[in-house]
């Protein structure tokens, strides 16, 4: 069994179990995933500072628990930490802010993102200049209030994003739409089967990125492992 370490940098663990529960629907036989919470910092990370702070705790997680793991998910939009893990970890790493935009953006489509966070906005609009679809990008359609209060509220939650998703399909012109957090995976997961456009849930997203990573990986170490089974024939 092939295990994926799913990082929750929010520090609510009823949030990680969901977000495993979401990531396990989309794995494949041969493959488990076990989810980690943040011992420190906001339940909902809503800000610039708080994503911040967080990346030392998403360092700590990979290395205390994530050394038997072939890859690891880093489940909070801003993707903290995950230039590290990939330098450290030495094993694929997906962040589900990368996987969704990548995904929304296949094919040349257009796309925005629906949340609920409008302190993350610099940091979302930077991550879509930074994997250079900014050319496709259309923008951030905001739900209203305090985010973390509707956050707590499933329902009401999931009919401020849809009303987000219109915005950025009727008023932006985008032709896919990215959920943009990983609390606010379950919703996305409804909103996905309410429209006819393409709603990215970031969750399952990032484990479709990451199992393509390690196909990836796994060619690589089958054709160095060939190599050198060539090149000791030869010795």
């Amino acid at each position: 069994m092939r295990h994926i370490l799913l990082i929750n940098p929010n520090s609510s663990a009823a949030t990680t179990r969901m977000m495993v529960a979401i990531a396990a629907a989309e794995l494949p036989p041969g493959f488990s995933v076990s989810g980690v919470t943040a011992r420190s910092g906001p339940g909902m990370i809503v800000n610039g500072a708080e994503l911040a702070a967080s990346v030392p705790e998403v360092e700590r997680n990979w290395q205390e628990f994530g050394r038997d793991s072939v890859g690891v998910i880093v489940s909070a939009f801003g993707d903290p930490g995950t230039e590290r893990l990939r330098a450290v970890g030495k094993v694929p790493v997906a962040g589900i802010c990368e996987a969704s935009m990548l995904e929304a953006a296949q094919g040349g489509r257009r796309f925005g993102v629906a949340t609920v966070t409008p302190e993350l906005a610099d940091a979302i609009d930077a991550k879509a200049q930074q994997l250079g679809l900014g050319r496709q990008y259309t923008g951030i359609r905001l739900t209203g209030g305090d985010p973390r209060v509707l956050s707590a509220d499933p329902q009401a939650l999931e009919e401020a994003l849809a009303q987000a998703v219109r915005e950025c399909v009727g008023i932006d012109g985008a032709q896919a739409v990215v959920i943009g957090g990983g609390p606010l995976g379950q919703a996305a997961i409804a909103l996905a089967r309410r429209f006819t456009v393409p709603v990215i849930a970031p969750i399952p997203a990032a484990v479709r990125n990451l199992l393509n990573q390690l196909d990836i990986y796994d060619a690589a170490a089958a054709a160095a492992a060939a190599m050198r089974a060539k090149l000791s024939a030869l010795a």
